[in-house]
């Protein structure tokens, strides 16, 4: 008898040679020189523990992991848009998004925004970017020749933000989060991300497979960090979008915790499909 794991090893060769299963672009890395390390040690220091500055001292996503998160929505949600703009949350700088005309009549038969417990999240899903930027969960950032490593605690997600000199790839994967290819601009990491799944994402306008979402990394204090957000979708916006800045506070003596959200989740759906919430934990201990 043939082992179970046999058997998936071969169903994955054989769903990659039929090229059913995504494959990771292919890219040649040299080997990190002395002088690379060099290099790096000339940059900010962005390494370390962050965590957006939502106020209070102790962090507000310290406790209750397990439990799909109330996610915030990306920087910039939560104002009214300006009229004649598109629907929904997510008023930038300068109002809200300015749709081409095509996109606005998308934006109008968009669905509502639904409930949180029918949110795709409050399944276990993560949102995808710039939305997982905007957790209420701390991030680590890794600097390593070529490569800005963001370990984020909500979901166990991971990003990787390529400075080897890589383009932007011209016919990318759609993914959660994108493929993101950086550079520094002196003291600033820009990194443009391209390539995107129509799944929740923390933006609330219909956006095309075109979009690109733009971030700009930068210290302003030692401990503290900005990043500017803007959205560039020729098909969808008549002009850059920008999601304005949001703040992250560093702590040193931090580290990342496990992150299983299947382990708290809650969520139940209803003979007629409706979901819900049992607020009861089956798995507490007893009093």
């Amino acid at each position: 008898m043939k082992s179970p794991r046999r058997i998936g090893f071969a169903f994955l060769a054989a769903a990659v040679a039929m090229g059913t299963v995504a494959v990771g672009q292919k890219v040649a890395r040299k080997a990190p020189t002395a002088e690379d390390w060099t290099a790096l040690a000339k940059l900010p220091d962005f390494t370390g523990v962050w965590e957006i500055g939502l106020g209070g001292g102790g962090g507000a996503g310290r406790a209750g992991r397990g439990a799909p998160p109330a996610a915030p929505a990306a920087p910039g949600a939560g104002a009214a848009p300006a009229a004649g703009r598109a629907g929904g949350r997510g008023a930038g700088r300068g109002g809200g998004p300015s749709l081409t005309p095509a996109y606005a009549d998308k934006a109008k038969t968009q669905p509502a925004t639904p409930p949180a417990e029918e949110n795709l999240t409050a399944n276990c899903l993560p949102p995808g970017m710039p939305g997982i930027m905007g957790q209420p969960y701390p991030m680590e950032f890794l600097l390593t020749p070529g490569q800005v490593t963001i370990v984020i605690e909500a979901y166990n997600q991971i990003r990787h933000i390529y400075t080897d000199g890589r383009p932007l790839p011209e016919d990318p994967d759609p993914t959660f989060y994108g493929t993101s290819v950086g550079h520094w601009e002196g003291d600033t990491l820009v990194a443009e991300t391209v390539g995107f799944a129509q799944v929740p994402r923390g933006i609330t306008f219909p956006y095309s497979d075109r979009m690109k979402i733009v971030e700009r990394f930068h210290l302003t204090a030692p401990d503290t960090m900005s990043i500017e957000t803007t959205i560039v979708d020729p098909e969808a916006l008549t002009t850059p979008y920008s999601m304005g800045a949001r703040s992250l506070i560093r702590h040193r003596n931090w580290t990342i915790a496990e992150y299983i959200c299947e382990e708290n989740n809650r969520n139940s759906v209803d003979e007629k499909g409706k979901a819900g919430v049992n607020l009861a934990n089956p798995n507490a201990s007893a009093r």
